[in-house]
């Protein structure tokens, strides 16, 4: 008998490991603490030989609660992967050095005040601090012949701080950004040649002006950039793309005379034309949609719009290494594909897409493209696209998805009242009956200008996670369906947007999606908008929670960073109070509300600041609605830290699960 307890005692200790290896592969629900988990991959650079693909890799430390970003490589093949850096001080902006023996990247090491750039030797070692530089440092390339490097550089401002602060003195239009603060005197941003062997800098361009997106040409003679030369570059989006001589005291040419935006030069291979964005409109529109351009420089002849009749946004312009075609990626339709125009005809040619969003994009070699894709189950990955054809390169959400139960995720559309059709996405709990009625939360994106995509979303996926079947709408304001959809809510506010996100919601009420006894809206900054705009409009919402928003818009004038779109798209208020009253209805009617109502905003938010949420939750609490307000410390419009992402994500669960469950 005691050999036969030896043998059951036996057989269960080898077993065991089998019996926790089944544990480990049982699928659980996404939770608030995962967002300490979640990586991003980003800026992908092929090598010059294209054996390599460096990129930037942002993971977070949760013990001191913040990001670190490191510098890793992949190889084509995809087979091999190595992290180049290492620090506790974060490492961007990877480049590759023209002979392929060294990666640059920009860090502030060793407790530096400015950003600086180092040189990481490619057969091992420490990277080497190449620069100690006193301004910041906003952007930098290598020369092709791999001598100099090019950087962009904003002026300083007083590095003394004396003890009793100096008072502000403003005297710009445009005098406050989010995360920069308030603009009290000008910090222009020029061009600086650095001769790497030497240390010897020179300067390329001075003045008033500030210059931008600088970039060689192939054959290292010019440099292109964008500027605003116009008596006061804050009243308007007049850009210009200029071309300069790569030598000191040479004088710019400006090449462009679109008197809206142009920017985002791109050269092509053999140094003879510049492809670019062009904004649609001549003068300052929140809504604004960019034509791929092509100007060429050696004839001077005028520039052509090759994206002009696709009518849908696009962006990350890449010549292809043969330079007969121009690769962007489009969106459309909660999509973003990769496409590429033919030079010569204009025509294009969708080269991969489905449903899934393309984020990043460099060439490799004739008919390779190395891009950074996100589907709804997985978030962003570097992605070779061989003829065609997609194969993955790094793997570093595999740990991140192991063993979780994410939401299924589909399309609908869905008709307004006015007859508008729109589109919208669906995330449902993949455990749950199809069948079943859900409590069920409208997530409004921001913008307006930007859409839902088929992408990985973190937030609809944690909702869904709780219980809820989750819906974003791509309201009228959205990108991806054409200029004219986007700009038709201008001056409208609150209108067009609220008859789209009904349609969505009557839908799913109807196709049996939805419960609708247990419905609720959310949003962040003009989706927290939207949210104010909805539950004002509309009493079934039994739960509500406003990020980042305002209803009283006129109370934000010269508060805000948007005094050109008030000033372009409502006018003055003194001129033009009824416009400011008509779209402020979610205040001046707020005894109409009887949602329960969740307020969160940053301390420090430029953007749309906390005002705005302040005056809606003391607006609630003066009636007695149920409400109440966050306000994360320190942070601005888009919060950072992580710990509050999370502490946000298990406020809005516990604020919906109060009301809706």
């Amino acid at each position: 008998m005691a050999k036969n307890c030896f043998l059951c005692l036996l057989s269960c200790i080898i077993s065991l490991p089998v019996f926790l290896s089944a544990q480990t592969s049982v699928t659980r629900k996404l939770r608030p603490s995962d967002v300490y988990r979640l990586q991003t991959v980003a800026d992908p650079q092929v090598s010059p030989e294209g054996n390599w693909v460096a990129y930037t890799l942002t993971s977070i430390d949760s013990v001191l609660n913040k990001r670190n970003t490191d510098i890793w490589m992949v190889g084509w093949d995809g087979k091999q992967s190595v992290q180049l850096t290492n620090s506790p001080d974060a490492e961007s902006q990877p480049k590759w050095s023209p002979d392929g023996k060294y990666l640059s990247f920009v860090s502030s090491r060793q407790g530096a005040t400015n950003s600086q750039i180092w040189l990481l030797n490619r057969l091992g070692g420490e990277g080497k601090q190449l620069t100690n530089l006193k301004a910041d440092l906003v952007d930098y390339s290598w020369s092709p012949d791999g001598k100099k490097i090019l950087m962009t550089l904003k002026s300083p401002l007083d590095s003394v701080k004396p003890k009793t602060p100096k008072p502000l003195v403003i005297n710009k239009y445009r005098f406050k950004r989010d995360v920069e603060g308030y603009i009290t005197q000008r910090q222009p941003v020029h061009l600086y040649l650095l001769d790497i062997e030497t240390k010897k800098i020179d300067t390329l361009t001075n003045g008033e002006y500030d210059e931008t997106s600088a970039v060689f040409s192939p054959d290292g003679k010019q440099i292109a950039f964008v500027s605003n030369h116009t008596e006061d570059p804050d009243r308007n989006i007049n850009s210009d793309i200029f071309v300069i001589a790569a030598a000191k005291n040479s004088v710019p040419k400006k090449i462009t005379n679109w008197k809206g935006s142009d920017i985002s030069p791109v050269w092509s291979p053999d140094s003879k034309m510049i492809a670019y964005l062009s904004s649609a409109s001549e003068s300052y529109t929140a809504y604004e949609q960019y034509t791929l351009t092509l100007a060429d420089i050696s004839t001077g002849a005028e520039p052509r719009l090759l994206s002009k009749n696709l009518d849908r946004p696009v962006s990350n312009i890449k010549f292809s290494k043969d330079g007969l075609n121009i690769a962007v990626l489009v969106s459309d339709d909660r999509e973003r594909y990769l496409g590429q125009y033919n030079i010569k005809s204009g025509a294009l040619t969708k080269i991969a897409g489905g449903k899934r969003s393309f984020n990043a994009l460099q060439a490799h070699s004739i008919n390779n493209w190395v891009v950074g894709i996100t589907e709804p189950q997985l978030p962003t990955e570097l992605f070779a696209v061989e003829n065609g054809n997609l194969r993955k390169l790094t793997k570093h959400q595999d740990e991140f998805l192991a063993g979780l139960d994410l939401a299924t995720v589909e399309g609908f559309t869905s008709t307004s009242k006015d007859g508008n059709i729109v589109s919208s996405i669906l995330y449902r709990p993949s455990h749950l009956s199809s069948t079943q009625k859900l409590p069920t939360i409208f997530y409004i994106h921001g913008g307006p200008t930007a859409q839902d995509e088929y992408g990985f979303d973190l937030t609809r996926q944690m909702f869904a996670a709780a219980g809820y079947a989750v819906v974003g709408v791509n309201y009228r304001g959205s990108s991806g369906r054409g200029w004219d959809y986007s700009k038709t809510i201008s001056a409208d506010w609150g209108n067009k947007e609220v008859k789209d996100i009904l349609s969505a919601v009557d839908y799913t009420i109807e196709k049996g999606i939805a419960d609708p006894e247990k419905l609720g809206i959310c949003g962040w900054s003009y989706g927290g908008i939207l949210t104010d705009y909805l539950i004002a409009s509309d009493t079934r919402f039994k739960a509500a929670s406003s990020g980042a928003g305002v209803a009283m818009v006129s109370s934000l004038y010269g508060v805000d960073q948007y005094i050109m779109q008030y000033d372009n798209e409502l006018g003055v208020p003194w001129k033009n109070i009824d416009k400011y009253l008509a779209i402020s209805y979610p205040f001046l009617k707020a005894d109409k509300i009887k949602t329960p109502t969740q307020f969160m905003v940053g301390e420090n938010d430029f953007n749309v600041p906390s005002p705005g949420s302040e005056q809606m939750y003391q607006a609630l609490r003066s009636l007695g609605t149920p409400t109440e307000l966050i306000i994360y410390p320190g942070q601005f419009h888009g919060i950072t830290v992580p710990s509050y992402l999370k502490d946000r994500f298990e406020r809005y669960i516990g604020w919906f699960d109060k009301y809706l469950k």
